[in-house]
């Protein structure tokens, strides 16, 4: 029987690990744990809790490993195979070779936001001048087939908001995603696109022309190795980054199924906002946001500027006077449960208010809108309220 020290041993001499830098060394053991295809980034994030580090992870007794909550004999079987840290060695050369930058989920430089993504990668690679600290971050996706109506819609949206200078995070793909890079590289705006593959690779080929702007202007993310081929399925697992990235996830268009609905599904398991451009019955590129917004899991978009109302963004060089409570605001008797539940438990979620209130979800909705235009509450990002 090899045990995993032994099997460290070997690997170290090999691999002539001892020549490589602290960070590196735990850059390396990262990605033999990314490497293994029994275990995703939920469960690689509990092994390096558990054990304190990835290199930790392959030198700790089977018999513990297999104590924690998942890891069975398979994962175990799996994790140990050399293969992983000689795939691990020729992916860190890659990177280094190639100066790439990558963060690790536990880094201060991470993402902010899709730290608090339980399926957030462990590994986030990069390339270009991403610069997120204190920015307001959305993301725009859509349809492939983007119309001329949702094309003009995604440019004006993009263009209104350049005064609040958001990041335009999309995926990098035909129609609405490279719209709306486009329109922010052009507006001056710093625009991020998630890919499906690695950074040696451009999908689709024709958006070469866009790699070098957009470089400029941000960057591009990925948790896929040099390594990986190529696979539609790709586009899912890229998805969870573009939802997790953002504050909000805005579907310009959309057919009733489609890659941009998962986008919103996700971000909506996320408790992020979601946005949904309204469109005529019977467009078929209208449906799926027609549908979100139906199943109450979209804002609805109509203008450019509701997306800083529902998000509450503050222009910084716009000094307004502050809302001077009425004394004597009047309330029904269901306002007047909601304003006490608000008072004593501040920041709420809408199906919270609705269940401890003792009301429909629809009805607790249309009190809060109400309470809202009387100055009493306001909402805030993540569809939460709160009393003014």
């Amino acid at each position: 029987m090899v045990y995993p020290e032994h099997f460290i041993n070997i690997a170290r001499k090999n691999l002539q690990i001892n020549k490589i830098s602290m960070r590196s060394n735990e850059l390396l053991y990262t990605l033999a744990l990314q490497n293994v295809s029994n275990i995703g980034d939920i469960t690689a994030k509990k092994l390096i809790h558990q054990c304190g580090s990835a290199e930790a992870v392959f030198s700790e007794k089977k018999h513990k490993l297999q104590k924690i909550d998942g890891i069975g004999t398979v994962i175990l079987a799996d994790l140990f195979s050399k293969d992983h840290l000689v795939n691990a060695e020729k992916e860190l050369r890659y990177i280094q070779d190639n100066s790439i930058v990558y963060h690790f989920f536990q880094d201060e430089d991470y993402p902010e936001k899709l730290k608090h993504c339980i399926d957030g990668p462990i590994l986030l690679f990069q390339r270009g001048k991403i610069k997120l600290k204190k920015k307001r971050i959305i993301s725009i996706v859509g349809t492939r087939q983007i119309t001329t109506y949702g094309s003009e819609f995604c440019k004006k949206l993009v263009q209104e908001l350049k005064p609040y200078n958001p990041v335009i995070v999309s995926g990098f793909a035909y129609g609405t995603d490279i719209t709306a890079q486009k329109e922010a590289i052009k507006q001056g705006l710093q625009t991020i696109g998630c890919l499906a593959h690695g950074l040696n690779q451009v999908y689709p080929k024709t958006h070469a022309k866009y790699m070098k702007p957009i470089e400029e202007n941000g960057g591009f993310f990925t948790d896929f190795w040099s390594s990986a081929t190529f696979d539609r399925t790709n586009f899912l697992k890229r998805n969870r980054i573009i939802a997790g990235l953002s504050e909000a996830t805005i579907v310009i268009e959309s057919a009733e199924k489609g890659g941009s609905l998962v986008t919103a599904d996700i971000a909506d398991s996320y408790n992020r906002d979601v946005f949904a451009v309204p469109g005529r019955a019977f467009d078929s590129l209208s449906a799926g946001c027609n549908n979100l917004i139906k199943q109450q899991k979209a804002h609805v978009l109509t203008h450019p500027m509701d997306i800083p109302y529902i998000l509450d963004w503050q222009l910084e060089d716009f000094k307004t006077k502050p809302i001077q409570k009425q004394l004597f605001v009047e309330l029904d008797e269901t306002e007047k449960k909601v304003y006490h539940f608000l008072k004593e438990n501040e920041k709420q979620l809408l199906d919270v208010i609705a269940l401890n209130c003792h009301l429909p979800v629809f009805q607790t909705a249309s009190v809060l809108l109400g309470m809202e235009l009387k100055g009493v509450i306001r909402p805030l990002p993540g569809k939460l309220f709160e009393v003014i």
